[in-house]
């Protein structure tokens, strides 16, 4: 029995199971950049980056100084009753590179979950209104408030109703939903005809408090919505008085290379969710906003022991110095053009792959059955199989999905290095090499 398998079955004696979504069998045991290592020694180039939590990669030098010497003088003290010097300074570093005019203010989080819980309960306190609007897809996070606003899994609602009131979902348009008779234009017509039913048959625009979206969909299949889709939203909420509110907990941070990814629209929301790789992985997340907003509620209507402690806070101060210092943001941009024409080429090469989606270091990769071109999950998951057999972490999304997000601190010879990985499992793929793992019904979302 290996180190993993030793592990795993100690683990697996006592952690439920509805705790992990289940894709390969490793035990991780150390990081350095987007490098990994199992517990048995192996080594993987990492292409998940800790599912876009650790965008300045593992174990960055600048980021494990920050922590450990915050550790020696203060871990915890709550934030709840009484500031610390790390979070203080913080907040003020974090709203000026907010995407929004204006005094912003900040609430502090553990996790992106909590903070869209945080822009459900501040829409609600400053509109006096009570509606919440959503898309399909979304994945917001696994509190209530955020589980209720998502919409990627059947089991993140299955035997756990009912959920919180008052939240309209409409439909997302995404890329496959699009007729091969229509025009870019017809298609955006058409969705925002659909984002506009409710509102004309059974929810009136003024008592919506807000209207909550991810620019880029990151679980939903990393998808960004059409421009112009999305100005229509945000006009229609300003027309109604509906607070526009973005998700960036998984896009944001220079992941898209752009610090956020509403910066691709030249829109500007009220409110902001940040989270994941804010503190290079710690828990810690934030709510941005429009500073009357931020001043709708009363303590303690969104605070808790551990958010914004000193420990973390410091992280989070490192994390953005080495953003801004390694310039990820623009590196983001030039590596993610590179993975960009990678699949473009495959996409010409593999008559399994269909459409392929990158912003910046971030991409989304559908495959697809050969024939029929409809989405292939069995195909997907032989891929991220080979992919992982050969030395590299990657999974998938919406079951067909290959999910590529690597850090941003990767090397270009590791990128080239995880190419040929890719490229490896592609060519096995094409000469039906490739087959199932025995428990593929089990594996991914």
């Amino acid at each position: 029995m290996s180190e993993n398998e030793h592990l795993l079955a100690i683990e697996g004696q006592h952690l439920a199971t509805q705790s992990r979504i289940k894709y390969f069998d490793i035990v991780i045991s150390s990081g350095n950049g987007a490098l990994l290592k199992d517990a048995t020694g192996r080594e993987y180039i990492d292409l998940l980056a800790s599912a876009s939590s650790t965008n300045t990669g593992h174990s960055h030098p600048k980021v494990v100084q920050a922590i450990t010497e915050q550790a020696k003088r203060l871990i915890q003290y709550t934030p709840a009753y009484f500031a610390n010097e790390t979070a203080a300074k913080l907040t003020a570093k974090l709203t000026a590179l907010a995407p929004i005019s204006g005094p912003v203010k900040l609430l502090w989080g553990n996790s992106g979950s909590d903070a869209n819980d945080a822009v459900i309960k501040l829409a609600r306190a400053y509109t006096k209104r009570q509606y919440i609007v959503t898309f399909t897809g979304a994945y917001h996070g696994a509190t209530y408030g955020a589980l209720s606003a998502s919409a990627v899994s059947l089991n993140m609602t299955r035997k756990i109703g009912p959920l919180l009131p008052g939240i309209i979902k409409v439909p997302f348009p995404d890329p496959w939903k699009k007729k091969d008779y229509e025009t870019e234009e017809q298609f955006v017509t058409r969705m925002f005809e659909e984002f506009l039913h409710p509102f004309e048959t059974y929810l009136p625009p003024d008592e919506v408090a807000l209207i909550l979206i991810e620019p880029i969909q990151g679980d939903g299949g990393i998808v960004k919505v059409p421009p112009t889709f999305l100005e229509k939203v945000y006009r229609f909420a300003k027309k109604h008085q509906i607070l526009f509110a973005v998700d960036e907990v998984n896009q944001g941070l220079g992941r898209t290379g752009k610090w956020w990814s509403i910066e691709h629209f030249g829109l500007e929301p009220d409110l902001v969710t940040v989270g994941k790789s804010l503190a290079s992985g710690l828990p810690l997340s934030a709510v941005l906003g429009r500073a009357e907003i931020l001043e709708a509620l009363d303590a303690p209507a969104h605070l808790f022991t551990t958010a914004g402690n000193p420990v973390t806070s410091a992280a989070a101060l490192a994390t953005l110095e080495v953003i801004e210092e390694e310039k990820l943001v623009t590196r983001s941009k030039e590596l993610g053009q590179l993975a960009e024409a990678f699949f473009k080429q495959a996409q010409k090469t593999y008559d399994f792959i269909g459409d392929v989606r990158m912003y910046g270091l971030n991409g989304g990769i559908d495959i697809v059955d050969p024939v029929t071109k409809k989405p292939s999950q069995m195909l997907a998951t032989q891929l991220i199989f080979a992919i992982f057999e050969r030395g590299a972490l990657m999974i998938s999304l919406r079951g067909n999905i290959l999910r590529f997000q690597p850090p941003l601190v990767i090397t270009k010879a590791q990128l080239q290095k995880a190419f040929a990985i890719i490229e490896a499992a592609f060519n096995a793929q094409k000469q039906g090499k490739l087959t199932l793992p025995q428990n593929a019904t089990e594996l991914g979302w």
